[in-house]
């Protein structure tokens, strides 16, 4: 599988900035725009939970409601009684994404002049989705053996032995769909806005550009669902009969 997504994580659209680390080459535009949401979503952490009150008010009150949501997500997929160690992953997961999609929908990078290629969204590197796929995928084989033991290997055959070859299958599709859905949306929507800003007036794109905040949100949405549902999947108890 790692061999598989090696390759996957060659394929290149457009130019990029390469840095150089030892023997590696890797994108440093992704670096960049990581780390500055990385930065943006610590700094709202911090000053959001600063000064808790037992009343919350303002900027507490929206903390708490976006905290009740992503519990909500993990709870609904996860079940009662497990979601809650799972509450910081999923919502990491949710919070990055829709950071790094609303950083490629709202902030003109094109305006900032690099060496060589251009800033955007770090989810509109395939090299960015892959690896939030696999973590996925190492989040739920973990929840699978912690909670099942050897025996979460038993859903392999279930419910019969001749499904082997479609469920092992199964556990490869599940991160290549997560990590393509999550790129090819996120990497048209730019390709549509930029295409349309070349063409007409800058106010004509502006619809779209708003449409793209909301598909933006829905695939940061479906991308930690389906990460939470893998991971209630996986903790589920086989082999327990």
């Amino acid at each position: 599988m790692l061999d598989f997504f090696s390759t996957i994580s060659s394929v290149e659209v457009g130019k990029h900035l390469y840095w150089t680390i030892g023997n590696y080459k890797i994108h440093g535009q992704v670096f960049i725009v990581s780390w500055l949401v990385i930065s943006i979503l610590i700094i709202i952490a911090i000053f959001g939970t600063k000064n808790l009150q037992r009343a919350p008010k303002k900027f507490q009150n929206f903390m708490e409601f976006i905290l009740e949501f992503l519990q909500d997500i993990a709870k609904n997929q996860i079940g009662e009684h497990e979601y809650r160690f799972w509450v910081p992953y999923i919502a990491t997961i949710f919070l990055f994404i829709l950071g790094s999609n609303w950083a490629g929908a709202l902030i003109p990078w094109k305006l900032i002049s690099l060496p060589e290629g251009e800033l955007a969204a770090p989810t509109n590197d395939i090299n960015t989705t892959v690896a939030l796929s696999l973590l996925t995928s190492v989040a739920y084989f973990y929840a699978g053996l912690n909670k099942n033991g050897l025996g979460y290997f038993s859903r392999y055959i279930e419910p019969t032995p001749v499904l082997l070859p479609i469920n092992i299958l199964e556990d490869f599709t599940k991160p290549l769909s997560l990590s393509f859905r999550l790129f090819g949306n996120i990497l048209a929507d730019e390709l549509v806005v930029s295409v349309f800003t070349l063409l007409v007036p800058i106010l004509i794109p502006l619809p779209v550009m708003i449409l793209g905040l909301f598909a933006s949100s829905i695939q940061a949405l479906i991308f930690s669902t389906l990460s939470a549902a893998y991971i209630g999947e996986a903790m589920e108890g086989h082999g327990e009969e």
